[in-house]
């Protein structure tokens, strides 16, 4: 449904901004880059590089050495990758940030263990005779080495547990607590890194190494504790209600003190913790449902695990703590002239915010909400008053998926082909920044179909709702 009524005061929409040659992105992944590269020079200051390998016993020596550098150059970048440093989600965005810090994550494992089993066949070959002998004391009587190990062992449960497999059958705030051991287990093989690294023992390489530890250590105690906490404190947000949407889902409003200090846009997400009894403590990521105001913040929140489902019971005066804002899923990003929003789901929560408030005029902005059933078309009424009032383009799409590597529901007259659907859906979508949001693998659904449509991919920003 389509209405054109003018656009209040402040809604104009701003002329496209013209994108910077190199962005802060472009400076932190250069800075990521290059302090595996200082890794690997190192290396080669210290051990020779090539020349360290001429031998088995002298390469296996070499070689574990480098891949533990690189491990740890590697965990202390995961560290600082998720420490919710404003400037770098900022640039990068917590979804990238995300699937950045996993596959480090996984490189840096691999790399550990690579390290681990080097080492062990280095001593096995110099004492073959006695080879339990020299394992026992490579994993457990020399130098500070039963804490690597057993922070070697965190850490691999950390991985284990972030595997898709096993993370279906772990509820999120399971999973975060596991995750957490991650810290436990980076500090456990330090002591031993100082010990016994060969690069720690001159004074300049002592240095690069506490300056980067001390770094990732500052900025986690910042970001994810102190700013937080002052911002919690300051704020004085509480409960306002509690309102049920849908079975399994509700909208919480959360009233505070200058909440306009924060500078939040729609479309980004707080971790929330609700202070209403014993599991306060996990934190959880919502997504703003409304505009933000100066003395409101709205979420609406389904039923997903133990922390989302205590937020039905939420009652009025309850204290809230908050981490963020974040996400770069924002009207800032704009620079064309159309906005098409797709969302599935709950999925549809940072969309209603964003049309709520974002610059457009009536007829430039297009919604697609795909639900399976009608008792989960979460928000419908309000959507439906958004289109009237700004001149939106509202298309619901109720029924199951097509197929599993589809985006379409089932129930409509649709072509076959994704791309074919969104192109008579939206016919200029190759001009349209599109705002996509719900489970990943639909996004990756809706990315593919419209990248076939002609939209570029620096004009889609993606939000996903899993974890």
């Amino acid at each position: 449904m389509t209405q054109s009524t003018p656009l209040a005061p402040g809604h104009r929409k701003p002329p496209p901004p013209r994108p910077p040659l190199v962005t802060s992105a472009d400076v932190l992944g250069a800075l990521a880059i290059l302090s595996a590269v200082a890794v690997i020079a190192l290396w080669v200051m210290n051990q020779g590089g090539p020349a360290s390998l001429t031998t088995l016993d002298r390469a296996m020596g070499s070689l574990g050495l480098l891949t533990g550098l690189l491990a740890s150059d590697l965990m202390i970048l995961q560290v600082v990758l998720l420490a919710r440093i404003p400037w770098l989600e900022n640039a990068w965005g917590h979804d990238l940030l995300t699937r950045r810090h996993r596959w480090i994550g996984f490189a840096s494992f691999w790399l550990m263990i690579a390290h681990v089993i080097l080492f062990a066949l280095e001593r096995v070959s110099r004492q073959p005779q006695t080879a339990l002998d020299a394992l026992t004391r490579v994993f457990i009587t020399d130098s500070w080495m039963v804490f690597a190990t057993v922070g070697t062992l965190l850490l691999i449960l950390v991985v284990v547990t972030s595997l898709r497999a096993a993370r279906r059958k772990l509820r999120y705030e399971s999973w975060h607590l596991l995750h957490l051991y991650s810290y436990a287990g980076i500090a456990a093989t330090f002591p031993h890194t100082l010990g016994d690294g060969a690069d720690f023992h001159q004074e300049w390489t002592r240095l690069y190494w506490w300056a980067l530890y001390g770094f990732a250590f500052a900025v986690t105690v910042l970001y994810r504790l102190a700013w937080p906490a002052w911002r919690s404190l300051y704020h004085r947000m509480r409960v306002e209600s509690a309102v049920a949407e849908a079975p399994g889902v509700v909208t919480v409003t959360v009233a505070g003190h200058r909440l306009d200090k924060m500078k939040t846009a729609s479309g980004q997400f707080f971790i929330w913790r609700f202070l209403d009894g014993p599991g306060w403590s996990r934190g959880n990521p919502y997504t703003l449902s409304a505009a933000p105001t100066s003395e409101r913040l709205r979420v609406t929140i389904k039923a997903a695990g133990d922390g989302s489902e205590r937020a039905a019971r939420l009652t009025p005066g309850t204290r809230v703590l908050i981490e963020g804002p974040y996400g770069t899923f924002t009207a800032r990003q704009r620079t064309q002239p159309r906005m098409l929003l797709i969302g599935a789901g709950i999925g549809i929560t940072p969309l209603r915010a964003l049309l709520e408030d974002s610059p457009y005029e009536p007829g430039e902005a297009t919604l697609l909400y795909r639900y399976s059933h009608d008792q989960h078309a979460v928000l419908a009424n309000e959507l439906r008053d958004l289109a009237a009032r700004r001149g939106i383009e509202l298309i619901f799409l109720p029924g199951p998926r097509r197929a599993d590597n589809s985006w379409q529901s089932a129930d409509l007259n649709h072509p076959a082909d994704d791309a074919q659907a969104l192109t008579a859906l939206v016919p200029d979508v190759a001009r349209c920044d599109i705002y996509a949001c719900g489970p990943p693998h639909w996004l990756t659904a809706v990315r593919k179909a419209a990248r076939r449509a002609g939209a570029h991919r620096n004009h889609f920003y993606t939000e996903e709702f899993g974890w």
